[in-house]
């Protein structure tokens, strides 16, 4: 069993620190007023809801929850996936970029030649960054 990612082990071990923390005497009253907190939390979110629900009208039932949900962000899972996954199209530009003669691997570090500095006429657009290409450095950001 677990309950907001913990065990019943963990969970057992926190209501005995509760308990020796608070004593047996005032424990009770610090639990009526925990489980008072907690619908009091429930209430807020199902009037929040509701309100959402009101203002939105039929398009609240067309929300997909789960794509919204931010514990699927977890950075983790996702460099897992990306690394994973194998022909995705920025490892296939990168590996043909490499491959061609005089591609990125030629260019060197940078994409010029050693001592050679680059202007900023040649650097793309914000947003415009081609992955074939060699990052773009501009030697006097640095």
């Amino acid at each position: 069993m677990t309950f907001f990612n913990l065990t019943s082990t963990e969970i057992v071990l926190l209501v005995l620190l509760a308990l020796l923390v608070l004593g047996p005497r005032r424990l009770p009253h610090y639990a009526a007023r925990l489980a008072q907190l907690v619908r009091q939390l429930r209430d807020l979110a199902e009037g929040a809801k509701g309100q959402i629900r009101e203002e939105m009208g039929p398009a609240f039932d067309d929300i997909d929850w789960r794509q919204l949900d931010p514990r699927q962000y977890d950075p983790r899972r996702i460099v897992r996936e990306a690394l994973r996954e194998p022909g995705s199209p920025r490892q296939a530009a990168g590996a043909a970029a490499a491959a061609a003669p005089g591609g990125a691997a030629a260019a060197g570090v940078g994409g010029a030649a050693p001592g050679a500095e680059r202007s900023t006429a040649t650097l793309p657009r914000a947003g415009a960054h081609d992955p074939s290409l060699p990052t773009p450095f501009d030697p006097d950001a640095t």
